[in-house]
C-alpha cells in the first residue's frame, strides 16, 4: 500500500513506551519486554494498526507483536492502539510495535519466542510471477516462521485475493502446515470472533468475498532444497 510520508510518525514512535526500534537486539528474549508472562501473539505486516488495536485491548491475557516496515504505519497503529485503551484509562501493557523488513524476520525471532499464532491479514499479493517470492505467505517464508512457531501454533490468513489465496494453500503444504480450518466466504461463513480489519472492511463493501484459514504446524517431512545466491546467503529453491 503506498502512503504519504508521515513526518510526524518516526518522531512519536521514538517517544512511545510500546514501540522497540531495534528488533534484532532482542532475538528470542521478546517475552522479557512484557509486565507478564502470557501466550505470544504475532502479526506480520500490521498496517494501519486496526486489528491490532482491537485484538489487544479485547485479549489482555495475550503478548501481542506488531511488526512493519514502514514508519508511517506504525505511527498510524500506534495511534489507534492508544485510542483503543483511552476508553478505559488505561496504557497499552500487552502490545508492542517493531519495524522491521519481514523478508527478514528470522534476524528478529528466534526459537525461544515461542510464538502460539501468527496473523497475516491482506498481504500483498505480489501477482507478478518473478516477485511471488516476496508474498508472506510463500514457502520460504512459511519456513521461516516455523522457527519462532511453537509446534502446533497457528498461521492465521485473510485475503481477498483469489490467486494469492490457492496458491498459498500450496505453500502451506510444501512447508509443513495443516489446513484446519478455510472459507473463501469468511463473512457467510458463521466463524467467530472475527476482527475485522480496514481493508476488510473496504473490500467487503465493495462486494468482494474475504478468503480466511487456519494453518497448524506440523512435522516437515521434507526440507525445501537450499540454494545459496551470489549473495551468499541461503534461500530456499521452491
Amino acid at each position: 500500500m503506498r502512503i504519504r510520508h508521515k513526518p510526524w510518525a518516526r518522531p512519536e514512535l521514538l517517544e512511545c513506551g510500546f514501540y522497540i526500534d531495534n528488533p534484532d537486539d532482542y532475538k528470542g528474549r521478546w517475552a522479557e519486554l512484557y509486565p507478564k508472562k502470557q501466550p505470544f501473539h504475532i502479526e506480520l505486516g500490521c498496517g494501519k494498526g486496526g486489528f491490532m488495536a482491537q485484538a489487544a485491548y479485547l485479549n489482555r491475557d495475550i503478548n501481542y507483536l506488531a511488526i512493519d516496515i514502514k514508519n508511517e504505519m506504525l505511527g498510524l497503529a500506534k495511534r489507534n492502539i492508544v485510542k483503543a485503551f483511552e476508553k478505559t484509562n488505561e496504557k497499552p501493557e500487552n502490545v508492542i510495535l517493531t519495524i522491521h523488513n519481514i523478508e527478514l524476520v528470522s534476524n528478529m525471532l528466534g526459537k525461544e519466542d515461542y510464538a502460539e499464532r501468527i496473523y497475516i491479514n491482506f498481504c500483498n499479493p505480489w501477482p507478478r510471477g518473478k516477485h511471488k517470492k516476496r508474498r508472506l505467505t510463500h514457502t520460504r517464508q512459511l519456513i521461516q516462521y516455523r522457527d519462532f512457531l511453537v509446534d502446533g501454533g497457528e498461521i492465521h490468513f485473510k485475503t481477498d485475493d483469489d490467486e494469492l489465496f490457492e496458491e498459498s494453500l500450496e505453500y502451506f503444504a510444501e512447508s509443513g502446515f495443516e489446513i484446519v480450518y478455510i472459507t473463501r466466504d469468511l463473512h457467510n461463513s458463521g466463524y467467530e470472533p472475527n476482527l475485522m480489519t480496514e481493508h476488510e472492511k473496504m473490500f467487503s463493501d465493495e462486494g468482494i468475498k474475504i478468503k480466511f484459514l487456519i494453518a497448524k504446524k506440523v512435522e516437515l517431512k521434507e526440507m525445501p532444497v537450499l540454494k545459496k545466491p551470489k549473495s551468499g546467503k541461503e534461500t530456499i529453491d521452491v
